[in-house]
C-alpha cells in the first residue's frame, strides 16, 4: 500500500468495530426528568445526567460519568469511565473523551484584593467541543469567564493536558501529553505540539505551527508553519546550532 501506517490503522478499526457493543441503560443510572436521551444509547452503572441535558443517538456513556445541567452531547460520542462534564457545555458528534477528564471546570480567575488575599472571579461561560475531537485521560479544559472555551473540529489531545479559560484551539491541531495552554490564547489550525509545551496567556499562534518538546512560548507566533524549539521558543534549526555551542 502507499501509506502503510494508514492501512494499519484501517485494519485495527475493523477489528475494533467487530467487538461487541455495549447496550442498554443500567438500573443505577439517574436521568433527570427534563433530559432527552437519543436512540441506541448505552448508559453504564451510576451515570448521572442533569436537567435539560440532551444526549444524541448511539452514544456510549460508561460508568460513573457525570453530565451537568443544560449540557448537549451530539450523536456517536463515547464518554469513558469517570468523565465529568460541567453544566452548559456542548459536545459535537463523534467525540471521544477518555477516563478521568474534566470538561468545564472553573477557569483560574482570581482578582488580587491585598498582598495576601484574592477574590474569586465567577466563571460564567462554557466549553464548546466541535465534531470528531478526541481527548485523552485526565485532561482538564476550563470553562470561559464569559463566552466559550472552544476546541475546534478534529482536534486530538493526549493525556494530562491543561487548557485554560477562553482558549481557542483550531481545527485538526494535535497536542502531546503534559502540554499547558494559559487563558485566552488562540491557537491556529493544523498545529502540532510535542510533550510538555507551555504557552503563555493572551497569545496568538499561527496555523501550522510545530513546537518541539518542552518548548516555552512567551509571545505571539505570527508566521504560519513555523517550527520552533526551546525556551523561549526559537527557530528549530537555530536552537540545534545553539545546543552544539552549549
Amino acid at each position: 500500500v502507499e501509506n502503510a501506517y494508514e492501512a494499519f490503522a484501517s485494519l485495527l478499526n475493523l477489528v475494533d468495530k467487530s467487538r461487541p457493543r455495549k447496550t442498554g441503560i443500567h438500573p443505577t443510572v439517574v436521568i433527570e426528568s427534563s433530559a432527552i436521551i437519543g436512540k441506541e444509547v448505552y448508559l453504564g452503572p451510576f451515570v448521572y445526567i442533569g436537567e435539560n441535558c440532551q444526549v444524541g443517538d448511539n452514544c456510549m456513556i460508561f460508568p460513573q460519568v457525570f453530565i451537568g445541567d443544560n449540557t448537549r452531547i451530539g450523536s456517536g460520542c463515547i464518554l469513558n469511565s469517570g468523565v465529568k462534564i460541567y453544566h452548559d457545555c456542548i459536545l459535537g458528534e463523534g467525540c471521544i473523551i477518555h477516563a478521568g477528564s474534566v470538561i468545564g471546570s472553573d477557569g483560574f480567575g482570581f482578582a488580587p484584593q491585598s498582598e495576601s488575599e484574592y477574590m474569586k472571579i465567577p466563571q460564567l461561560g462554557n466549553v464548546v467541543i466541535e465534531d470528531h475531537v478526541e481527548i485523552g485521560a485526565n485532561v482538564a479544559i476550563d470553562r470561559a469567564t464569559m463566552g466559550s472555551t472552544v476546541i475546534r473540529r478534529g482536534v486530538k489531545l493526549d493525556n494530562l493536558i491543561q487548557i485554560g479559560h477562553n482558549v481557542e484551539i483550531g481545527e485538526n491541531t494535535v497536542m502531546a501529553a503534559q502540554t499547558g495552554i494559559a487563558g485566552s490564547t488562540k491557537i491556529g489550525k493544523n498545529c502540532m505540539f510535542a510533550g510538555q509545551v507551555g504557552v503563555s496567556g493572551h497569545l496568538k499562534i499561527a496555523d501550522g505551527t510545530k513546537l518541539g518538546a518542552q518548548s516555552g512560548v512567551p509571545g505571539d507566533i505570527r508566521k504560519e508553519n513555523s517550527v520552533m524549539t526551546g525556551y523561549p521558543a526559537i527557530d528549530h534549526r537555530s536552537f540545534l546550532k545553539s545546543a552544539v555551542l552549549f
